[in-house]
């Protein structure tokens, strides 16, 4: 039913520092983002190395769903976002286990979602979402125009990159000797 863990939300009071530390300081490339409105909120993806992603949350108005959150704390983890590849499946697992569950949302095909309250998840909030990870991170941390792999030199042999099924991309770096042995794994499966 899950399929991986999306990304880690991070609530924050100060988005100018989190966005600074974040991006300045540990390397994170910032993708979409938004300002919801009627929730008085502002998210935003980012990507730290191959495959690991954060979303910052932070509150834009007086009644945000953030604001007890973060009511006695400048920030901390919110929720754990889990990729499905069926939300209605998810969803039907859940019912059959008695495992309650709020906030079903079906926003069509670029996003369905569900959260679990900590209490039915043993302290976490747990969103299960189904999506496709590629259109939530930015443009150089996933291949381009549906490309699998692409291979480069490097000085000790090469650099082979898979687009990963998660979303973005993981690098391998071969040296020649593992080189010479992937061809020779891949002309015996021939």
């Amino acid at each position: 039913m899950i399929l991986r863990i999306d990304h880690v939300a991070v609530a924050v009071k100060d988005y100018e520092k989190a966005f600074h530390f974040f991006t300045k300081i540990l390397g994170a490339i910032p993708g979409s983002y938004a300002s919801e409105a009627p929730m008085q909120y502002l998210w935003q993806n980012m990507a730290l190395g191959d495959l690991s992603r954060l979303e910052l949350l932070t509150p834009t108005g007086g009644r945000s769903f953030l604001d007890n959150f973060l009511k006695d704390k400048d920030g901390g983890v919110h929720h754990i976002t889990l990729q499905t590849s069926d939300i209605y499946r998810a969803k039907d697992l859940l019912d059959q286990n008695n495992v309650p569950y709020f906030r079903f949302n079906d926003y069509g095909l670029f996003w369905k979602e569900l959260f679990i309250h900590p209490r039915d998840a043993f302290g976490v909030l747990i969103q299960i979402a189904e999506f496709q990870a590629d259109d939530w991170i930015a443009p150089q941390v996933k291949m381009p125009n549906d490309t699998r792999w692409k291979v480069s030199r490097n000085a000790n042999g090469c650099d082979l990159v898979f687009a990963h099924p998660g979303g973005g991309k993981v690098t391998l770096e071969l040296d020649k000797q593992e080189i010479c042995k992937l061809i020779q794994d891949l002309r015996e499966m021939m």
